[in-house]
C-alpha cells in the first residue's frame, strides 16, 4: 500500500468480495494505532491475524513503489522465519514465478452454487430497474468478486456460480441465457483448461468477459495477451469509451493484458486505457461476446462503468428474442 497511513477506518464484513481472505501477505508504511469509523466491526491487525496472513509495517512502500516504475514487476518475500539468512530469502524470491503459474484453481469454488444476493438498497445506483424477464447467467469463477454477483442480480437475474473446471457441456446443460467469465488471478496462459471452456462456449449464447475473463476471451478468439511491466492496479484509472467517446474512471488489478493486433476480424475494440493505450475492452458482436479488462463493479467505486452489466442484460435479451 502506498497511502502512508492504513487501518484508520478498520475493517468490516460487509465489504468482502470473496469467501476466505485469498491475501498471501501486507506491506504497508504506517498501521494506524487508532480505528474510527461507524461501519468498522475489527482492525486490520486484528482482521489479519483471525486469517493468519502475515503483514509488516514501517517499510518505505512509495520508495518500492518508485523501484517497481522503473524496473517493472518484482517478487518479493515476507518471512516470520528468523532463522533464514538473506541468502535464503533471495533464493526464494528468485525462485517463483507468476509466468506459467495457475493461480486460479486456489481460489475457485468447488462445487456449483446459486447466487441471490442483490446490491443492499442504500448503495443501489441502478436507474434501469431489473429486468421483467427472468434471465439466467452462469458465471464461471476464475476468483470471482461478490460485487459482479450482486450487480447482476441487481438486473434480476438468477445466477448460478461454477468453478473454473466446470465442463463447457455442462454448463450449456443449464441452458443459460448467457455466460460471465469472472475476474481472475495470475496469467490466462497456465490456464488452457479454462480458454478451452470459453472457446466452446463463446458464439452459442451471450458471453461478458471481466479482467482475466476479457483475457481468456482473447485468446479464445485467437488472439495473445503479454505480461505488462508493472500492471495496473488502483481506483483512478481513466479509460476511453471508443463507442460513446466517454472517458470512465475505473478500478483495475491486473499483469497481462490482450494484444489487439492478433485479433481476428470482426472483433472491436471498445475501451482504451488512456494511461498506456491498452486494450480495455473488446466486443464480437457476430459472436455475442463483450469483455473489458477493469472492474465495472467496482465497490466502493468508481462506478462510471456499471452500465456495462446493462449492457450484457440487453444483449441477453436481445438473444432470447431471436
Amino acid at each position: 500500500m502506498t497511502n502512508p497511513h492504513i487501518g484508520n477506518t478498520g475493517v468490516n464484513i460487509d465489504d468482502e468480495e470473496s469467501n476466505q481472505c485469498f491475501l498471501g501477505g501486507l506491506v504497508i508504511r504506517n498501521l494506524s494505532t487508532c480505528v474510527s469509523n461507524w461501519r468498522s466491526t475489527e482492525s486490520l491487525s486484528e482482521y489479519l491475524r483471525k486469517r493468519n496472513v502475515m503483514g509488516i509495517s514501517d517499510v518505505d512502500t512509495r520508495a518500492i513503489t518508485r523501484r517497481l516504475r522503473e524496473n517493472g514487476s518484482l517478487i518479493g518475500v515476507i518471512s516470520t522465519d528468523s532463522s533464514k539468512s538473506d541468502d535464503e530469502l533471495l533464493n526464494m524470491a528468485r525462485s517463483w514465478d507468476i509466468v506459467g503459474m495457475d493461480l486460479i484453481s486456489g481460489v475457485t469454488c468447488t462445487e456449483p452454487y446459486e447466487w441471490k444476493d442483490t446490491t443492499s438498497a442504500e448503495w443501489e445506483f441502478n436507474s434501469h430497474g431489473k429486468a421483467s424477464d427472468k434471465l439466467h447467467v452462469v458465471a464461471y469463477d476464475f476468483g470471482i468478486k461478490h460485487n459482479i454477483l450482486r450487480r447482476i442480480a441487481s438486473y434480476g437475474c438468477k445466477i448460478t456460480v461454477v468453478p473454473s473446471t466446470w465442463p463447457s457441456s455442462e454448463v450449456l446443460k443449464l441452458n443459460p441465457d448467457g455466460v460471465l467469465f469472472s475476474n481472475g488471478p495470475g496469467d490466462p496462459s497456465a490456464v488452457p483448461y479454462a480458454v478451452e471452456n470459453v472457446k466452446q462456449v463463446v458464439g452459442k449464447i451471450p458471453v461478458f468477459g471481466i479482467c482475466m475473463g476479457h483475457q481468456l476471451l482473447g485468446q479464445a478468439l485467437g488472439g495473445k495477451t503479454f505480461k505488462m511491466k508493472f500492471g495496473h492496479h488502483g481506483g483512478n484509472h481513466p479509460v476511453r469509451n471508443l463507442r460513446s467517446g466517454h472517458v470512465e474512471i475505473s478500478a483495475q488489478n491486473h499483469n497481462y493484458a490482450v494484444d489487439p493486433t492478433t485479433l481476428p476480424e470482426g472483433v472491436e475494440v471498445t475501451h482504451i486505457n488512456l494511461n498506456d493505450g491498452t486494450c480495455a475492452g473488446l466486443a464480437f458482436p457476430a459472436m455475442k461476446a463483450m469483455s473489458l479488462q477493469y472492474h465495472p463493479e467496482a465497490s466502493p467505486g468508481p462506478h462510471d462503468s456499471d452500465p456495462a452489466f446493462y449492457d450484457f442484460v440487453q444483449l441477453m435479451r436481445e438473444n432470447k428474442q431471436r
